[in-house]
């Protein structure tokens, strides 16, 4: 459940972001940016709630609401998406799995009692 609910806010996060770029030309979509940011702190809080850890947990939704927001701006508004901002988000998205993994205790398996 706590991977769902982390999965909502980053997408509560991305509709915010993307909201805020739609609020450059119509500022009422600033009611959605509050309510979008606002839904994604709420749920983070509840992730971690939940029990993800706070460095997977935030690490995770910023990384990929950048990556995210970033493939959708492009999408969505026909901003730029370069090489080498691609090879940004395959960065962000190897910095997250490490992250991930490291946070796992690892298992040493000649432990001496």
């Amino acid at each position: 459940m706590k991977w769902v609910v982390l999965t909502a806010a980053i997408i509560a996060e991305v509709s915010g972001s993307l909201a805020l770029k739609a609020a450059v030309e119509n500022p009422w979509w600033y009611i959605w940016v509050a309510i979008g940011y606002s839904i994604a702190i709420v749920l983070l809080d509840r992730g971690l709630r939940l029990g993800l850890p706070l460095g997977v947990a935030y690490g995770i939704w910023a990384a990929t609401g950048v990556a995210l927001t970033a493939l959708l701006a492009a999408a969505i508004f026909g901003e730029p998406l370069t090489g080498l901002m691609g090879l940004g988000i395959v960065f962000i998205m190897g910095g997250v799995l490490l992250v991930e993994l490291g946070s796992h205790p690892q298992k040493n398996e000649q432990e001496v009692t």
